[in-house]
């Protein structure tokens, strides 16, 4: 054991050093030529190359496995019976050479992943309850704990701002190179970095249960998470392996040519095969970890790729998920009035009348105090403005009081609607004074995204919601949605995604990762915009860490650029087997350049893949989003 391990151990230098002792042979050859110098070095070469190949051959056949070292020794035994000791140490050398090679390139497509467990943070300073601070391992950090991170340092909990503020790069996590201005109230992840300013964090997630852990832990797992052409391939290699052995001891049979058979072990080496899928899986998954993509496994790669019908959640999703005044009508030259409006949706909690204080006290410097309020249920509110009622709802608690609209407020308001808006009516002294119009605003970008999905491939976008029908609808038109249903419960989300499935679709369900878990865990895909929430990273197979339509775009396309790239691969594989047995028949390949070319495919395929690593989709060019678009919930 001891010695089996030293081997390993010194792969590397066995590897070098035998590259020196075949140049030694070759220029004892060709210039020196001192008696049995040659063969010596080819021999002493071929026998320390040998040693660690035939040791995981040893090994693997104890777990009954047919590996391609296997085939590497047979052929190396089979090269001293003839005495082609120059093909032996050629052949091992090429081949210790390829697999160093090859671990110097995987550990590249691997660099995402040791880049962010680098990133983890390992000490923190913690803030006691009497003022005093102390440097402490992050691992002795437990919820409730207060720690400080100033300028330049890393957030080492996930938690939320108690004091001071700074500007904060949260690229590790969620992709987002430009750095987010966080003060008391904002959540934090660890791993982030405070590029300014001090930030007290109170925390609320320590060690291996904050979000950047989690990644961590389920991007190094995706890694090892074969895809079905991984799973196909490893199946194949137990049949491939021993039947080229078969067909070797044919080979030498029926032509009595040992060094033909030696040559067909050493040409029927698959190792551009196996080697092909799962480094390009590595990579296209370390492209995704990088850019603030959780994409969960091979087979979640290939499954993306597939997907023809995507199907959104519209709150949080499409839509910001925060309501905003986006329209008002004015029937009033007195402006005034509106301090009143704010002063009367200020004792509401209601979402409308949050977004109308909000739009009011960004325009007024005068809508301070309070003011005593009558709620009428279903119809709005009452308040009282300069000694008159001033009324803030809908048209019935507008009717009710004998204020009626005019036709042409009716048409601005139906036009409103229609919009998809949700309207607050004002009256004021018998008369209408503003319709204000609230509205869920479509994310900016939004609709270039769903240009570039479509051209990626997408056939089908469908929207589903629990929003009002007019609402949604608006919605659809303006982003040219091809099918939505509205006035749904999250059970009837599911009933939909599932007769997707049935009609053959390959259906990706993208939500917010909370209300929508049992059709994100129907669907095919499902896809979480939940910006690195718990329930979004257990539920989702891809979490979209920005919570952004350019990450989702960007999934899409790694997805396919991938399982394109898994296909190349093979097909190169296939392809170099098939020129090495043509090349053997017609007499133009052997043993020594047989291995190199096999060796060179290995490469090649790696190489390729590694293309994956720089991946990035074409931007589509943004549009401006129009005023109704604005205008939808």
């Amino acid at each position: 054991m001891a010695i089996q391990r030293y081997i390993y151990q010194h792969t590397t230098p066995i590897t070098f050093w035998s590259a020196g002792l075949i140049i030694l042979g070759f220029l004892n050859t060709w210039f020196v030529h001192l008696g049995y110098l040659t063969n010596t070095a080819w021999i002493i070469a071929s026998v320390i190359a040998a040693a660690p190949i035939v040791l995981r051959a040893i090994s693997a056949l104890k777990a009954k496995v047919f590996s391609i070292e296997l085939l590497v020794s047979i052929a190396v035994i089979g090269a001293f019976a003839i005495g082609e000791f120059e093909e032996s140490a050629i052949v091992t050398f090429l081949f210790l050479f390829g697999s160093y090679l090859e671990q110097k390139t995987l550990a590249k497509t691997r660099g995402a992943i040791k880049s962010l467990t680098d990133m983890a943070p390992t000490t923190a300073t913690l803030l006691a309850a009497n003022g005093t601070t102390s440097e402490v391992d992050v691992d002795d950090l437990d919820e409730g704990d207060v720690v400080i991170v100033k300028a330049g340092g890393q957030v080492p909990v996930d938690g939320t701002v108690t004091s001071g503020s700074g500007y904060v790069n949260e690229a590790s996590i969620t992709g987002e190179s430009r750095p987010i201005n966080k003060q008391s109230g904002d959540s934090v992840f660890s791993g982030a970095i405070v590029e300014s300013g001090t930030v007290q964090i109170k925390a609320t997630q320590v060690g291996d249960e904050t979000t950047f852990a989690k990644i961590i832990e389920l991007v190094e797992e995706a890694q090892d998470t074969k895809s079905p052409a991984e799973k196909f391939i490893d199946k194949f290699a137990q049949y491939y392996t021993p039947a080229v052995l078969v067909i070797a001891i044919l080979v030498f049979v029926f032509s009595r040519d040992l060094r033909l058979a030696i040559t067909v072990l050493v040409l029927g080496c698959p190792g551009a095969l196996v080697i092909g899928a799962p480094v390009s899986n590595v990579a296209g998954i370390g492209n995704g970890a990088k850019n603030g993509i959780l994409i969960k496994g091979g087979d979640v790669v290939d499954s993306l790729a597939k997907v023809d019908t995507l199907v959104f959640d519209k709150t949080g999703t499409l839509t910001t998920g925060k309501m905003t005044v986006t329209n008002t009508q004015s029937y009033t030259t007195d402006r005034t009035l509106l301090a009143g409006v704010a002063q009367v949706e200020q004792t509401s909690d209601h979402p409308l009348a949050q977004a109308i204080v909000q739009h009011l006290n960004a325009h007024l410097t005068d809508n301070t105090g309070t003011m005593t309020t009558e709620t009428v249920k279903g119809r709005g509110m009452i308040g009282t403005w300069q000694g008159a009622p001033l009324y803030v709802g809908n048209a019935k608690l507008l009717t009710e009081n004998d204020i009626s609209l005019t036709a042409a407020q009716l048409n601005d308001l139906h036009a409103m609607q229609d919009d998809g808006q949700s309207t607050v009516l004002v009256g004021y002294q018998g008369k209408l004074a503003y319709i204000l119009g609230v509205a869920d605003q479509i994310r900016p970008e939004v609709p270039a995204a769903l240009t570039a999905l479509k051209r990626q491939g997408i056939k089908h976008l469908v929207m589903l919601t629990g929003d009002n029908q007019a609402t949604a609808d608006a919605v659809a038109s303006s982003l040219a949605i091809d099918e939505v249903h509205a006035d749904l419960l999250p059970a009837d989300k599911v009933t939909f995604v599932k007769k997707f499935q049935d009609q053959g679709r390959n259906v990706a369900f993208v939500g917010d990762g909370i209300n929508d878990s049992p059709s994100l865990a129907t669907a095919n895909i499902g896809i979480a915009m939940g910006g690195g929430t718990d329930v979004a990273i257990e539920t989702a197979d891809v979490v979209l860490m920005q919570s952004s339509f350019t990450a989702l775009n960007h999934a899409v396309g790694l997805a396919r650029k991938t399982s394109a790239n898994t296909k190349q691969n093979i097909t190169i594989a296939i392809l170099t087997v098939a020129f090495l047995l043509i090349g053997l028949v017609y007499g133009y390949i052997y043993m020594a350049s047989g291995m190199f070319v096999h060796e060179a495919s290995i490469l090649v395929v790696i190489f390729n893949a590694m293309r994956l690593i720089g991946y990035h989709p074409r931007v589509a060019k943004q549009q401006p989003v129009t005023k109704q678009q604005l205008a939808t919930n």
